[in-house]
Protein backbone atom coordinates (compact mmCIF):
# COMPACT_ATOMS: atom_id res chain seq x y z
CA UNK A 1 0.00 0.00 0.00
CA UNK A 2 1.16 3.16 -0.77
CA UNK A 3 0.88 5.93 2.08
CA UNK A 4 1.78 9.03 -0.64
CA UNK A 5 -1.05 9.36 -1.14
CA UNK A 6 -2.78 9.08 2.03
CA UNK A 7 -0.57 11.30 3.98
CA UNK A 8 0.68 14.49 2.33
CA UNK A 9 3.23 15.41 4.59
CA UNK A 10 5.90 12.92 4.57
CA UNK A 11 7.29 14.20 7.96
CA UNK A 12 4.62 13.20 9.53
CA UNK A 13 5.05 10.55 12.72
CA UNK A 14 3.66 8.81 15.47
CA UNK A 15 4.55 7.28 18.59
CA UNK A 16 3.78 3.66 18.98
CA UNK A 17 5.12 1.66 21.82
CA UNK A 18 7.67 4.35 22.19
CA UNK A 19 8.74 4.89 19.08
CA UNK A 20 8.72 7.41 16.53
CA UNK A 21 7.18 6.08 13.64
CA UNK A 22 6.72 7.90 9.80
CA UNK A 23 3.03 7.34 8.73
CA UNK A 24 4.89 6.70 5.44
CA UNK A 25 6.03 3.41 6.56
CA UNK A 26 4.69 -0.24 6.32
CA UNK A 27 4.38 -0.13 10.29
CA UNK A 28 2.64 3.94 10.19
CA UNK A 29 -0.04 2.47 7.33
CA UNK A 30 -0.81 -0.83 9.35
CA UNK A 31 -2.09 1.77 11.79
CA UNK A 32 -3.62 4.01 9.36
CA UNK A 33 -5.42 1.40 7.81
CA UNK A 34 -6.13 -0.16 12.08
CA UNK A 35 -7.36 3.81 12.84
CA UNK A 36 -9.70 3.78 9.13
CA UNK A 37 -11.20 0.37 10.33
CA UNK A 38 -11.92 1.79 13.98
CA UNK A 39 -13.73 4.95 12.16
CA UNK A 40 -15.94 2.30 10.61
CA UNK A 41 -16.46 0.38 13.80
CA UNK A 42 -14.65 -2.91 12.58
CA UNK A 43 -11.91 -2.41 15.54
CA UNK A 44 -12.23 -1.02 18.90
CA UNK A 45 -10.14 1.43 20.73
CA UNK A 46 -8.98 -0.60 22.96
CA UNK A 47 -7.87 -3.53 20.09
CA UNK A 48 -5.85 -0.76 18.29
CA UNK A 49 -4.02 0.37 22.34
CA UNK A 50 -3.41 -3.07 22.45
CA UNK A 51 -1.84 -4.05 19.14
CA UNK A 52 0.35 -1.14 19.26
CA UNK A 53 1.11 -1.03 22.88
CA UNK A 54 -0.53 2.90 23.53
CA UNK A 55 -2.54 3.95 26.40
CA UNK A 56 -6.09 5.67 25.58
CA UNK A 57 -4.59 8.53 26.37
CA UNK A 58 -2.16 8.65 23.83
CA UNK A 59 -4.67 6.59 21.06
CA UNK A 60 -6.66 9.88 21.87
CA UNK A 61 -3.62 12.30 21.46
CA UNK A 62 -3.27 10.52 18.28
CA UNK A 63 -6.58 11.34 17.26
CA UNK A 64 -6.05 14.89 17.22
CA UNK A 65 -2.88 15.43 15.01
CA UNK A 66 -4.48 16.81 11.75
CA UNK A 67 -1.71 14.83 9.54
CA UNK A 68 -2.67 11.20 11.03
CA UNK A 69 -6.82 12.53 10.63
CA UNK A 70 -5.83 13.96 7.05
CA UNK A 71 -4.78 10.14 6.63
CA UNK A 72 -7.30 8.33 8.06
CA UNK A 73 -9.32 9.81 6.48
CA UNK A 74 -8.23 9.34 2.91
CA UNK A 75 -7.93 5.75 4.14
CA UNK A 76 -11.33 5.55 5.11
CA UNK A 77 -12.17 7.05 2.20
CA UNK A 78 -10.31 4.92 -0.27
CA UNK A 79 -11.71 1.62 1.68
CA UNK A 80 -15.40 2.88 1.15
CA UNK A 81 -14.93 3.59 -2.60
CA UNK A 82 -12.91 0.11 -3.52
CA UNK A 83 -15.51 -2.28 -1.25
CA UNK A 84 -12.81 -2.62 1.12
CA UNK A 85 -15.08 -1.73 4.32
CA UNK A 86 -17.91 -3.20 2.97
CA UNK A 87 -16.72 -6.46 2.44
CA UNK A 88 -15.17 -6.42 6.27
CA UNK A 89 -18.43 -5.39 7.95
CA UNK A 90 -20.10 -8.10 5.89
CA UNK A 91 -17.64 -10.83 7.49
CA UNK A 92 -17.51 -9.70 10.77
CA UNK A 93 -21.49 -9.84 10.90
CA UNK A 94 -21.39 -13.68 9.03
CA UNK A 95 -19.47 -14.10 11.86
CA UNK A 96 -22.62 -14.48 13.96
CA UNK A 97 -24.84 -15.79 11.50
CA UNK A 98 -24.02 -19.30 12.12
CA UNK A 99 -25.10 -18.73 16.09
CA UNK A 100 -28.14 -17.02 15.36
CA UNK A 101 -29.07 -20.39 12.51
CA UNK A 102 -28.07 -22.60 15.82
CA UNK A 103 -30.75 -20.90 17.40
CA UNK A 104 -33.29 -21.31 14.91
CA UNK A 105 -32.65 -24.75 14.12
CA UNK A 106 -32.95 -25.60 18.12
CA UNK A 107 -36.03 -23.13 18.74
CA UNK A 108 -38.93 -25.23 19.04
CA UNK A 109 -41.37 -22.51 18.07
CA UNK A 110 -39.81 -21.77 14.90
CA UNK A 111 -41.76 -23.25 12.12
CA UNK A 112 -40.25 -26.51 10.60
CA UNK A 113 -39.65 -24.98 7.67
CA UNK A 114 -37.19 -22.04 9.00
CA UNK A 115 -35.58 -24.94 11.22
CA UNK A 116 -34.96 -26.92 7.71
CA UNK A 117 -33.81 -23.87 6.30
CA UNK A 118 -31.65 -22.94 9.57
CA UNK A 119 -29.83 -26.72 8.86
CA UNK A 120 -29.74 -25.96 5.12
CA UNK A 121 -27.63 -23.32 5.25
CA UNK A 122 -25.85 -24.19 8.24
CA UNK A 123 -24.66 -27.37 6.59
CA UNK A 124 -23.82 -24.89 3.63
CA UNK A 125 -21.28 -22.49 6.02
CA UNK A 126 -19.86 -25.50 7.31
CA UNK A 127 -19.15 -26.92 3.82
CA UNK A 128 -17.10 -23.85 2.59
CA UNK A 129 -14.34 -24.99 0.89
CA UNK A 130 -14.94 -28.85 1.06
CA UNK A 131 -15.42 -28.97 -2.67
CA UNK A 132 -11.30 -28.64 -3.10
CA UNK A 133 -9.49 -32.13 -3.91
CA UNK A 134 -5.97 -30.98 -2.95
CA UNK A 135 -3.82 -30.10 -5.50
CA UNK A 136 -5.65 -28.09 -8.12
CA UNK A 137 -2.97 -27.58 -10.61
CA UNK A 138 -4.45 -27.75 -14.40
CA UNK A 139 -3.32 -30.93 -16.64
CA UNK A 140 -1.05 -29.44 -19.60
CA UNK A 141 -0.86 -30.89 -22.93
CA UNK A 142 1.87 -29.77 -25.35
CA UNK A 143 1.61 -30.29 -29.37
CA UNK A 144 5.01 -30.35 -31.14
CA UNK A 145 4.67 -30.58 -34.77
CA UNK A 146 8.74 -31.65 -35.86
CA UNK A 147 7.36 -31.57 -39.75
CA UNK A 148 6.34 -33.96 -42.36
CA UNK A 149 3.56 -35.41 -40.35
CA UNK A 150 5.92 -36.42 -36.71
CA UNK A 151 4.12 -35.14 -34.09
CA UNK A 152 5.26 -35.54 -30.41
CA UNK A 153 2.22 -35.48 -28.01
CA UNK A 154 3.48 -34.68 -24.27
CA UNK A 155 0.71 -35.44 -21.82
CA UNK A 156 2.17 -34.38 -18.47
CA UNK A 157 -1.17 -35.26 -16.59
CA UNK A 158 -1.62 -33.05 -13.02
CA UNK A 159 0.97 -30.95 -12.34
CA UNK A 160 3.34 -29.68 -9.54
CA UNK A 161 5.76 -26.79 -9.04
CA UNK A 162 8.91 -27.45 -11.51
CA UNK A 163 7.24 -30.78 -12.63
CA UNK A 164 6.01 -29.59 -15.84
CA UNK A 165 9.77 -28.65 -17.11
CA UNK A 166 11.27 -31.50 -15.90
CA UNK A 167 8.98 -33.92 -17.80
CA UNK A 168 9.62 -31.38 -20.89
CA UNK A 169 13.06 -31.70 -21.00
CA UNK A 170 12.75 -35.67 -19.97
CA UNK A 171 10.60 -36.32 -23.28
CA UNK A 172 12.73 -33.94 -25.66
CA UNK A 173 16.24 -36.49 -25.11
Amino acid sequence: MSNAVLNPDPAATVTLRGVLIPLASDVGGAFISDCARNKERLVSDSRICERYGITPAAFAEIGANPAVRLAVSAEHDRRLLNGDAAREAAAKLFADAPHVLGQILNSESASPRHRIEAARELRTTANTGGERTGDTAERVVVHINLGGGNQTIIDSGPLKQNEARENLDADME
